[in-house]
């Protein structure tokens, strides 16, 4: 489990911290040019032994001295996370990583053998004063947290945050509400359930186009490199927060009534990744959040031991009947209602789509045989769940 809440570095943790972000940016983009130039020149890959060598080997250099003036942990969690991304690279699981930029997110890592927290009190290695920070859960006590990992962070609108690591014992399971759901995910309603619940798609993005391209074109205008165009850029990334703290905010509140509701969940496998390819739904796709929103729905259900079905994304939930099974030819996507020409039942499409959903998920609970394919989704990504 993670909690992040906000920090206030003083002046002189903020110098401290810009230089170990600054390092570690460095640290990574080295190391990661080393290993390309390696892979292509000898055909061989560079374990995080060889990197840590080559890290001690820099610290001795005239040019690269400055290193050691940093705490040396976050540097070397540095080289284990570009090992662990090349890991999942070549698992398929990630994209090649790519470079660190100056201006976007800074983080630095800190294992226990760099900080000290005592008494609700942080102390990170380099700094001579606690780190102030806002505790916003109630429900933890704070005097008697022990994180095993901190990690500090810069947002590109100059916010800064703190993360507490910590272990925590397996939750337990929510009370059974003896009841199952099909969920259908859309554009006009983000949620329809299988039991006629719709929940409409608040569409953050659009509601600040306005002011983001405002902002963005006062920018566009300023030189490059220039103290106004940092300032200009500063207020591009607070309006990008806003927008995204709300869409996180609202996806959080849906799938939490969700999982309180029913015991099994059943969704659609979307394919966003090639769905955004389609240029004339890509931003109202990405705003709308389907991807995150299945990513809470995963972990949330694993923690309140809750059941996710997910069936297979060529079922044809939409064109099939619910009360009689017949399946249409073709179906527009702005059809959205059709009477179905074997029982003239009169259907609203995303309704039906989600009762379809939920059918299909019972198969695939029984066991039996049939179109729709699936399987309880398990839990994946980071080791701790983040709390904000």
């Amino acid at each position: 489990m993670a909690y992040r809440c906000r920090a206030y570095p003083t002046p002189e943790q903020t110098a401290v911290l810009n230089r170990t972000f600054g390092c570690v940016r460095l640290v990574w983009n080295k190391s990661l040019s080393e290993r390309n130039h390696r892979y292509r020149a000898e055909g061989v890959r560079t374990s995080y032994r060889q990197t840590d060598a080559a890290l001690t080997g820099w610290k001795r250099t005239e040019e690269l001295a400055f290193l050691s003036e940093v705490s040396c942990v976050p540097l070397q969690q540095t080289l284990r996370h570009q090992h662990t991304a090349f890991g999942n690279f070549f698992a398929g699981r990630a994209r090649f990583p790519r470079f660190k930029s100056r201006t976007g997110r800074q983080s630095a890592h800190y294992t226990r053998s760099a900080f000290r927290m005592r008494e609700g009190v942080l102390m990170l290695a380099k700094t001579s004063t606690p780190l102030r920070f806002v505790w916003s859960f109630g429900e933890v006590d704070l005097a008697a947290l022990d994180p095993t990992m901190v990690v500090v962070s810069r947002e590109p609108d100059d916010r800064w945050y703190v993360a507490f690591a910590v272990d925590t014992a397996e939750p337990a399971p929510a009370e059974p509400a003896g009841h199952a759901i099909g969920v259908d995910l859309g554009l006009k309603d983000l949620v329809v359930t299988s039991d006629g619940e719709r929940i409409a798609n608040p569409r953050h993005l659009v509601r600040k186009a306005r002011n983001l391209a405002r902002y963005q074109r006062r920018m566009a205008r300023c030189e490059r490199g220039s103290g106004n165009r940092g300032k200009a850029r500063a207020k591009v990334a607070r309006a990008h927060r806003k927008v995204r703290t709300a869409r996180q905010d609202f996806l959080h509140r849906t799938t939490t009534a969700l999982v309180r509701s029913a015991d099994v969940i059943v969704i659609e496998d979307l394919s966003v990744k090639n769905m955004v390819r389609n240029r004339h739904l890509a931003r109202a796709i990405s705003d709308a959040g389907w991807g995150e929103l299945r990513r809470q729905l995963e972990y949330k259900c694993d923690r309140a031991g809750r059941t996710l079905v997910v069936i297979d994304r060529w079922f044809p939930s939409s064109k099939t009947c619910s009360v009689c099974g017949h399946v249409l030819a073709e179906l527009a996507l702005s059809a959205r209602h059709w009477t179905c020409p074997g029982c003239r039942t009169r259907h609203d499409r995303d309704l039906n789509a989600a009762k379809n959903i939920l059918a299909a998920g019972r198969a695939v609970t029984r066991g039996d045989s049939g179109d729709a394919c699936g399987a309880d989704v398990r839990r994946q990504g980071s080791s701790f769940r983040d709390r904000q």
